[in-house]
Formats: structure tokens, sequence, C-alpha cells
């Protein structure tokens, strides 16, 4: 028969190999699942600011997200004839169109800009259209016309600051 000296001794190496597997199974959850599930985190928490600044901010590049009614468009008067990138087929290029600019009557920068300060800075407008679809080739321009009118938007509210302009549109668009 085992001795009660043995019995506790067979106890403490059982004990203790308990605690040793413990111990490697706690630095396999720290060096496998700890930075998988911080980096899931992260990503959650990236997804989920997103969402809450779209919420929050209220702001869209999107026309469709504006209710049609809170839309007012601002035509620029003149058209626009514009020295588009040469093409590599040896010829100049010219995109000319008109431009109208949708606002969001009910943004803020709506309230403090307005199209009287549209009007004030048409030179500046007018400059920055230019030399945005001067960047672009005659076959970009007629390919990916959405990218331009984007990279115009961009650009116009970062002018302004602000988020009131939310669409760009072209209208009688003609390339040679």
């Amino acid at each position: 028969m085992l001795t009660d000296n043995i019995k506790s001794e067979i106890k403490k190496v059982i004990v203790g190999k308990d605690e040793i597997i413990e111990k490697v199974l706690t630095a396999i959850l720290a060096f496998t699942i700890i930075p998988q599930t911080r980096k899931s985190n992260q990503l959650i928490d990236k997804i989920a600011s997103a969402i809450d600044l779209e919420l929050e901010d209220g702001s869209s590049k999107d026309t469709a997200a504006v209710p049609v009614e809170d839309i007012e468009v601002y035509d620029i008067e003149a058209s626009f004839t514009v020295n588009l990138s040469p093409s590599g087929d040896g010829k100049d290029h010219v995109a000319v169109f008109s431009i109208g600019l949708s606002l969001n009557t009910k943004s803020d920068g709506y309230k403090s800009i307005g199209t009287e300060g549209l009007k004030a800075k048409e030179t500046l407008i007018k400059n920055d259209i230019n030399t945005i679809v001067s960047g672009y080739t005659m076959e970009q321009f007629r390919e990916d016309e959405q990218s331009v009118k984007d990279a115009i938007l961009e650009d116009l509210q970062e002018m302004f600051g602000s988020d009131f302009i939310v669409g760009v549109s072209f209208s009688s668009v003609n390339t040679q």
C-alpha cells in the first residue's frame, strides 16, 4: 500500500502538472488568440467609427442621400473650354462643357456661404475646375466622367471647408 507521504507527493506532482499545462495553455492563448482578437476589435472599431461619422455628420458626397427638395442647383453661367492632357496621338484635345453644382440647402455651409458666396468665388471655382479637368486625357475624360466630377466635388468641398456642395453635373459635354 501507498503511504500517506507517497500519496501527498503524487498529488503534488499532479497539481504541478496541471499548473504547467495551465501556464502552457495560457501562453498559447496569449500568443495566438489575443492578438487576433485585438485586430478584430480594431477593425470593428474602425467600421463603427466610420458608420458613426456618417450618421453624425450627415454629410455625403452622394446627391441621392439628400432629398431632392433640399437640393438647389447652382449653374455656373459661362461654359468651359479646357485643353486636355496629351493623349499620345500627337493631337491637341479640348473639352467643352457647362457645369452645375448641387447644393444641400439644409447644410450649415449653405446657410453661411450660400449661392452669394459661390457667386463671389466663381473665378476661383472656374480656375480649379479648369486645373482639374486639364489633368485628364480625352480618353480618361470620356471613359470616366464620374471620376472627374468626384475630383471637382472634393476640391470644392475642400475649398469652402464645407460639405454643402453635394454634387457636380456636366451638361452639353463635347470633346475633340
